[in-house]
């Protein structure tokens, strides 16, 4: 009979960079924040903050568990999904729309 050994994943827990960076969008962005971890494949994941201003910021990091674990350890940044509510708390402005167009600032 073959056996298959379980694979424990441990946690990568944040770095300091990364506490600091989200720390400091709370910090400029408003109270309470918010955090939606998304996977992005190998590189890991990306935790966009969602500041009480309507700001968007993000930071990278190893999995989406470490994601969840940087969000429990801002305090004032509170776990959130994509629904209605986080997509209407985002205010993007003209600077954000242009950067996002690219180098050529294509419109589609």
């Amino acid at each position: 009979m073959l056996h298959v050994a379980e694979q424990t994943e441990k946690t990568q827990e944040p770095t300091a960079q990364q506490l600091a960076a989200a720390r400091r969008f709370v910090a400029e962005h408003g109270k309470p924040s918010q955090g939606v971890v998304e996977n992005i494949g190998r590189a890991g994941a990306r935790v966009v903050l969602v500041g009480a201003d309507g700001a968007l910021g993000d930071v990278v990091v190893p999995s989406t568990a470490t994601g969840e674990a940087l969000v429990e350890a801002v305090e004032d940044l509170e776990p959130a999904e994509w629904d209605a509510a986080t997509v209407g708390a985002v205010k993007i402005g003209p600077g954000h729309r242009h950067r996002m167009a690219g180098p050529a600032g294509r419109r589609y």
